[in-house]
């Protein structure tokens, strides 16, 4: 059965080290939290949805807003804390940015337990956040909706992202239209069906080759008709193909890039 790890409050920057399946209850920091999966994945749940993060990405969570994370393998999570001040630089919601080498590194070093000479790991907290503050958002963000018809639609998708029905074919089951159900997914969740099973599918997959399941048989668990596609879709999202991603997680960590 999965450990539940109670949080702590954000005392100090530091490193945890996660089982998979290990989830951390829902709570909330009177500062902002950068969290970086030096290796592993890592998966954000807020009332808006779910952000996952392998390790090529870090996570960014406000202040005061509520979350719970979750492993998926055996995951180095490295938490850093940042200031209230300091926090008005990034998004007002939570966030997924791609890490740079020189991000990798700093956010290695805050985390690591090294010691600093007075003021440096201020400044580097500060190289940190002027790194993140030029970077654009790699949102893998899967946003939950609140209209029950388009939960009957989204649950059926969760339970096998493999599920190639139409959206006329889940509508029928969840007794709306297609027009209908499409509304709502770019009105209630900003973007369209195709986009949402989509995104669906990479978290899925990024499991999947976290725990050794080959590319090909990832891309088919996961819905796609062929591995070319799949291949496509994952690089154009995650800015590397799922051989070089799984490649990286043999070796202990995938760097940016």
């Amino acid at each position: 059965m999965p450990e539940i790890r109670q949080p702590r409050r954000i005392t100090a920057d530091r490193r945890s080290l996660l089982v998979h399946g290990e989830r951390i209850v829902a709570h909330q920091h009177a500062e902002g939290q950068l969290v970086y999966p030096a290796s592993g994945v890592l998966g954000i749940t807020t009332e808006r949805g779910t952000w996952v993060a392998p390790a090529n990405r870090v996570t960014w969570t406000p202040p005061g807003f509520e979350h719970c994370h979750q492993a998926y393998g055996h995951t180095d999570a490295r938490m850093l804390k940042v200031p209230r001040a300091l926090s008005a630089t990034l998004p007002r919601q939570p966030a997924v940015f791609a890490v740079s080498p020189l991000l990798r590194e700093a956010l290695l070093a805050l985390t690591g337990g090294r010691q600093f000479l007075p003021g440096a790991r201020n400044r580097m907290r500060r190289v940190v956040i002027d790194e993140l503050a030029g970077t654009p958002e790699q949102s893998l963000h899967l946003p939950e909706p609140s209209d029950g018809r388009l939960r009957a639609v989204t649950d059926v998708l969760h339970a096998d992202p493999a599920n190639r029905s139409t959206l006329t074919e889940l509508g029928q089951a969840a007794g709306a239209s297609e027009r209908t159900l499409s509304r709502l997914f770019s009105t209630e969740l900003g973007m369209s069906f195709h986009q949402w099973r989509t995104q669906l599918r990479i978290q899925h997959a990024l499991v999947d080759l976290m725990n050794g399941c080959p590319v090909t048989d990832t891309a088919l668990r996961c819905g796609w008709s062929n591995p070319t596609s799949f291949i496509d879709v994952f690089t154009a999202a995650l800015g590397q193909t799922p051989g070089r991603y799984q490649a990286g997680l043999r070796r202990g960590g995938t760097r940016a890039g």
